[in-house]
């Protein structure tokens, strides 16, 4: 479905302009924006200024620390040049998108001149906007931002130590904070604006006059600043999955009674904190029989159930493509957008697993025990893999996912748990079952073995 038609009546171009002095969390907001709504198939960029910066001083020669540290003004000419080509990138990106989309300007945009210059401008092309702050002022909060740059910012790679980087940011925020000026509903109150203070402890909303800017609220309050693991699992091997059959409410196999077994062991040893881990299933029962033996809170959510496979649950895929071969064909050939008679898309799957995307944002210590399709969606979000890809990866069955959760990105850790499990993965143009040759497809990260703790080759 397209974007435009559930969220206004009329198609939208916007950007987010981000506002905030170095170490707030900018460039994390801004990557979670767009890793988001990409995922909810909205076309979205993100355009950094410090990166064009960087390659302006590169150009002539400049050292990025002698700039801040010296008086040159924060309106001088390399500054405004390198902010009239991030705002040139966003215009001329919206020319080549369809009827909406969203660009994030990612940038301090310190002045009540500066944001009145973007607006008037994006105004004149039909671009609505909205400021984003990022308002802090927590020193706490400002420290471990600095020390997740050094660590994890490609921008800061370059310094040998964390005492460079803290000195280089340092730098930065002197030199911004002499012309910064937040914004106030009393100074610029004719803005539409969310400013967050302190990351989420505190935000002030101004004329947040459409869906999709609400949209965008709603998730950036439930935005987790600290690094954490989210941690995957399949349920067990199932009677379906030994018969070949999709859908379905099957039990467990006597291999995928093992492996809820062995996923306590799994937990005790891997999971950190597991006296705090909640447990979350879908309402099928080979989810439930999985988690049986977790002692530990448990809820079940019906958005996690698998994909509905409409007229085709229960059966195989050589079934399927002997009795509906149309549509074996048509899934193959989009499957991403492709909806089963009566039943669903991957798209659909997605739409309903919003708020459990939310509600992990805004988590941790959980453990998610679903079905292949519904952790594609969930792994295609944190690893931001393209929709029309999602569909194919690999989830193998007995294996305990780790996904650790960072500022500019997600690391996978797939731990194994030995138990032997048939493969339900079908390529694309075949009935037959079995794990991909492709290794685009293959999930990304170290495999742990559970018996050994040694990484598989």
């Amino acid at each position: 479905m397209p974007f435009a038609t559930i969220a206004d009546s009329n198609p939208i171009k916007l950007c987010v302009v981000i506002v905030g002095l170095p170490a707030r969390g900018k460039s994390f907001i801004s990557q979670k924006i767009v890793r988001y709504l990409s995922w909810l198939s909205i076309p979205t960029k993100s355009f950094n200024c410090s990166t064009n910066l960087e390659q302006i001083l590169k150009e002539s020669g400049t050292n990025a620390d002698d700039l801040f540290r010296s008086n040159y003004s924060p309106d001088g000419e390399i500054l405004n040049k390198t902010r009239d080509i991030t705002l040139e990138q966003i215009l001329d990106w919206f020319g080549l998108v369809d009827a909406c989309g969203v660009a994030i300007y990612d940038g301090i945009n310190a002045t009540k001149v500066e944001r009145d210059r973007l607006n008037k401008t994006l105004q004149s092309h039909e671009i609505n906007t909205v400021f984003l702050e990022a308002y802090c002022d927590d020193e706490s909060i400002i420290e471990t931002n600095i020390t997740d740059i050094d660590s994890t910012s490609p921008e800061y790679s370059k310094f040998e130590s964390l005492e460079d980087t803290i000195n280089s940011v340092s730098n930065k925020i002197q030199f911004y904070s002499k012309a910064y000026q937040t914004l106030t509903t009393e100074d610029e109150g004719d803005l539409s604006f969310i400013k967050l203070i302190n990351f989420s402890s505190q935000i002030i909303l101004n004329h947040i006059d459409s869906y999709l800017k609400s949209r965008i609220v709603y998730y950036i309050m439930n935005l987790h600043v600290k690094n954490r693991y989210i941690w995957l699992s399949r349920h067990g091997e199932s009677q379906y999955n030994l018969e070949g059959k999709i859908g379905g409410d099957a039990s467990l196999s006597e291999r995928g009674v093992k492996y809820s077994y062995k996923l306590v062991e799994l937990v005790n040893k891997y999971i950190p904190n597991h006296d705090k881990l909640e447990v979350w299933t879908s309402t099928l029962k080979r989810t439930q029989q999985t988690a049986k033996f977790l002692p530990y809170p448990q809820k079940q959510w019906k958005a996690l159930d698998e994909l509905d496979a409409g007229s085709c649950d229960g059966l195989t895929y050589e079934e399927i493509a002997e009795k509906y071969p149309d549509d074996f064909k048509a899934r193959d050939d989009n499957k991403f957008e492709y909806r089963y008679p009566g039943g669903e898309s991957y798209r659909d799957v997605i739409t309903r697993l919003e708020p459990i995307i939310m509600a992990l944002e805004n988590q941790e210590n959980v453990l998610v025990i679903t079905h292949q399709a519904v952790l594609r969606c969930i792994y295609a979000y944190f690893m931001n893999v393209h929709q029309e890809e999602s569909p194919w990866m690999s989830i193998p069955l007995h294996t305990l996912i780790r996904l650790e959760i960072k500022a500019y990105g997600t690391q996978v850790t797939r731990i194994k748990a030995d138990i032997p499990a048939v493969s339900t993965y079908k390529e694309r143009g075949t009935s037959k079952l079995g794990e991909s040759s492709n290794g685009t497809n293959i999930m990304s990260g170290s495999v742990i073995s559970g018996i050994t703790d040694k990484v598989v080759i």
